[in-house]
């Protein structure tokens, strides 16, 4: 029962903090190559096996979006999708460590989809971590479904990780 009550109060908490960035001064838009410097603090900050700079130097391609989040001056998150053909492969989703949980992220992902849609793309597929369990319940109530797993796919501090391949397919 204690368990229970624990998980609706972070809930709520976690719906009130999601009506603050709704109500807030976010912003999204591209990504620029002077926001590299505040991507790659953030990356270090939140990943064990960061991507390098010259990794998203490489992501400034026609074939690719990518999207800054902006709260005021600074930037709280970034996410990199790639677009092959009709189908976009979302590589990397990033939120501050000291903002997630507000809801960046669930409005970032949006952004990034909504996008994908306006462009014609039938569907979007992505990794997750088994161990990222925040990030998987996110991907499920935004719609997407499991569709595989990846063996060994992620860098662990101890070896290797498996990820969840998750899709979500738009309606026509």
């Amino acid at each position: 029962m204690a368990g229970t009550e624990t998980a609706g109060r972070a809930m709520m908490r976690n719906r009130e903090a999601f009506r603050e960035v709704m109500q807030s001064d976010l912003q999204i838009r591209s990504l620029a190559r002077e926001d590299l410097p505040q991507v790659l603090e953030i990356e270090r900050q939140s990943y064990s096996h960061p991507w390098a700079e010259t990794v998203f130097q490489d992501c400034f391609r026609d074939n690719y979006r990518l999207w800054a989040a902006y709260q005021g001056d600074g930037l709280v998150g970034y996410a990199v999708v790639a677009y092959m053909f009709d189908e976009a492969h979302l590589l990397n989703l990033c939120i501050h460590p000291g903002r997630q949980g507000q809801g960046i992220g669930r409005q970032l992902l949006r952004h990034l989809l909504g996008e994908a849609v306006r462009e014609q793309i039938w569907q979007t597929i992505l990794e997750v971590r088994l161990s990222n369990e925040a990030a998987h319940q996110l991907y499920v109530a935004e719609g997407f479904d499991e569709i595989g797993r990846r063996p060994g796919y992620y860098p662990a501090p101890d070896g290797r990780e498996d990820a969840r391949v998750m899709a979500l397919r738009f309606s026509s």
